[in-house]
């Protein structure tokens, strides 16, 4: 299994109603790219290999692959048309995006970083994850209004669950038994039973939920609402009773999220204020508001760096994770998004003996 402080959630893009490709209705202004210097350094975890990062580039409908470890782009991946959400399912060593545009799914070999099968995906696949074992990909259809499950190892297609409307934000939780759905136009999260395939719970959010992120040691999961510009904390202990448990107010439009700082903090990207929120996942209150972004989307977290990946700006910010400072930018493709679980390594070379299948 990847580690934990590499997972996040988000899911499709907010800027206009309807549909899960831009362009956007609004256009933001471009931030300024003035920064401090570059910095390379290898993160040592016992047991993992410095990961890499893999980011979805809708407008050059490619992947830009940046190894972490010397903090560049070290491959691109041409996949479909206007690649979306993402996930590094370290434990199959396959990397899964979804490409709206084409209704199908890239499948990438971490090892080789190419794509190694095209799945079809439905009407409108976005927010997309993995069980943790690998052996699962679930992938909200946002037209179909249903959850779309596949087997990872033979890239078949599983049978699909119906959920809410425009699902969006799509998270599986720690035991692989439960994934969470935003569902958008329903202003709600679901909460889905493997094993069944049905619907377990269901509960109100804020107004039009995306990103959804897990956080398993509080037992909470967090949904980010881009119309009403707060974060719904909902308590997970039950899943068939699930409970908003708090909210936290933070920029205009949030849509990813990430834990960093072995889990104390909470990075929040806000779209429409090109800046990120920084919360005490504690005590669930706003820190500080990092200015500087163009057009933040996706977030992940990696040691002690978390990495925004900004639309606008083509690239992806490098933040010390404790202190929120800038350390750099690592130029990508075009309107870069990196919406999902972007960062990961194979596990062991014995994850990836079926690599050669989808």
């Amino acid at each position: 299994m990847e580690p934990a402080a590499v997972r996040v959630h988000t899911a499709t893009p907010e800027g206009h109603e309807g549909a899960p490709s831009w362009p956007l209705g609004r256009r933001p202004l471009r931030s300024g790219r003035a920064l401090a210097g570059a910095w390379l350094m290898v993160i040592a975890i016992p047991g993992v290999a410095a990961p890499f990062a893999y980011i979805t580039n809708q407008g050059s409908h490619d992947v830009s692959v940046i190894d972490l470890a010397l903090q560049k782009v070290v491959a691109t991946v041409p996949v479909g048309r206007s690649p979306a959400g993402v996930v590094a399912a370290s434990r199959a060593g396959k990397v899964f995006v979804s490409n709206p545009d084409s209704k199908t799914l890239s499948v990438i070999d971490m090892r080789t970083q190419q794509v190694t099968a095209t799945l079809p995906a439905g009407s409108g696949p976005v927010g997309i994850d993995a069980a943790p074992d690998g052996k699962r990909l679930y992938v909200a259809d946002w037209y179909a209004n249903r959850l779309l499950v596949y087997d990872t190892v033979s890239g078949q297609a599983l049978p699909a669950i119906d959920v809410g409307r425009a699902p969006a934000g799509v998270a599986v939780d720690a035991s692989g038994t439960t994934v969470y759905v935003a569902e958008r136009d329903d202003d709600s999260v679901a909460a889905i039973d493997v094993g069944s395939g049905r619907v377990r719970g269901r509960v109100k959010v804020g107004t039009h939920p995306f990103a959804l992120l897990i956080d398993a040691r509080r037992d909470r999961l967090y949904a980010l609402n881009v119309l009403s510009d707060d974060v719904a904390v909902i308590d997970t202990r039950d899943t068939n009773r699930l409970a908003v448990i708090g909210s936290v107010k933070v920029g205009k439009a949030p849509y990813g999220a990430a834990l960093a700082s072995d889990g104390a903090l909470l990075y929040i990207s806000n779209q429409h204020d090109d800046s990120v929120s920084v919360v005490d996942a504690d005590r669930l209150t706003v820190l500080r508001t990092l200015p500087g972004f163009g057009y933040p989307e996706g977030v992940a977290a990696f040691g002690d760096r978390v990495y925004v990946v900004n639309w606008m700006d083509d690239d992806v910010s490098v933040l010390d994770a404790a202190s929120g400072r800038a350390l750099a930018r690592i130029a990508t493709g075009k309107n870069s998004r990196g919406f999902g679980a972007f960062i990961g390594a194979p596990s062991s070379p014995a994850s990836l003996s079926s690599s050669s299948s989808p």
